[in-house]
């Protein structure tokens, strides 16, 4: 398994638009298993996590293990003030380029 150091390093020499769709994979992986979905069912990307079932116990796991994959701190208000995947991913995405 590659380490998280060279994942990162991987994510961050690409371009903008493959490393927002590779962050998108990462985190819809991350938000189907916490919610018991598997690969073949849709998970939208512009509705609120919570209209998902999602809880704020479980966004808390999904938050460190991002973080713990990703090498970022991620702040609690992103993913509370726009509870989207799709601002999370964009969120993510920046914030690999910026490091």
């Amino acid at each position: 398994m590659p380490s998280v150091d060279s994942t990162i390093q991987r994510l961050r020499d690409l371009p903008r638009s493959e490393l927002a769709e590779e962050i998108e994979t990462i985190v819809l992986k991350k938000f189907r298993t916490v919610l018991l979905m598997d690969d073949t069912e849709d998970l939208p990307l512009d509705i609120s996590y919570f209209d998902l079932g999602l809880t704020s116990l479980r966004l808390t796991e999904i938050r460190q293990s991002l973080e713990q994959l990703l090498d970022l701190s991620i702040n609690v208000n992103v993913l509370f003030n726009e509870p989207t995947i799709a601002h999370l991913v964009d969120h993510l995405t920046q914030a690999i380029q910026e490091s």
